[in-house]
């Protein structure tokens, strides 16, 4: 696959092709086993990387930040806005105080990113979509989620279905806290069951559509069902 990785937040960083990143991670692993002339080049491999995607080679562990578009997006929290239309009966614009009104979902799930890091036992508070669906009316032609991040173009989707997963939600909190900037603030996509391109951040609008569509990694290569274990070849 050709679609390169997501561009870290760093100034000094460049974007690496995920197969050179993965690659990259591959000879992490086997030099464990074979040393000396591998240890080296990757050495001298991991050093092409910018700083902080150098930690995801074996021996990393925590979270690593990308950005297609940085800075990341700021948010105010007097005047951010999200708003839900398209296919719905009642288009509504939510204030932070009326999504949070909305019935709380709390859970502790994995994350895990396609480039082959995982980070256990995440806690996330939000709101499901069905309760945020049931708010604005979902119009019978409709079959799929559009979600757009303020970090433009970053736009991805979901069909209905997937978005009804009882552990997909719109996420507001992250380890029992606000949900940083470099997370996603004020609102992010969180679904477990899929890697996290999918898990768009900065949430600022959200559109049902008839069908779901390819969203910014998907155009540059990656599947549209991010199914951990099932896509991308992993």
């Amino acid at each position: 696959m050709s679609a390169p990785l997501p561009t870290p937040d760093d100034a000094e960083g460049r974007p690496v092709g995920r197969r050179a990143f993965l690659g990259i991670v591959g000879v992490g692993v086997s030099s464990l086993l074979w040393g000396g002339v591998a240890t080296r080049w990757l050495s001298d491999a991991s050093s092409a990387l910018p700083s902080s995607l150098q930690s995801v080679v074996p021996g990393g562990t925590g979270w690593r930040i990308y950005s297609v578009n940085p800075p990341f997006p700021t948010y105010d929290p007097t005047t951010w806005r999200l708003t839900v239309d398209g296919l719905v009966e009642r288009p509504r614009t939510f204030t932070m105080a009326q999504l949070q009104a909305l019935p709380r979902a709390d859970q502790t799930t994995d994350f895990h990113c396609v480039t082959g890091w995982s980070v256990p036992d995440v806690h996330w508070a939000g709101v499901r979509f069905a309760d945020l669906l049931a708010a604005v009316g979902v119009s019978p032609a409709a079959g799929a989620i559009e979600f757009a991040s303020a970090e433009e173009p970053y736009v991805d989707s979901l069909t209905l279905e997937q978005a009804r997963a009882p552990d997909a939600m719109l996420a507001y909190e992250m380890d029992h806290g606000p949900i940083s900037r470099e997370h996603g603030a004020p609102a992010r996509l969180v679904v477990p069951q899929m890697y996290g391109y999918k898990g768009v951040k900065w949430v600022s609008r959200i559109t049902l559509t008839a069908q779901a569509s390819d969203g910014y990694w998907e155009q540059r290569g990656y599947d549209r069902d991010a199914y951990v274990g099932g896509s991308n070849g992993v």
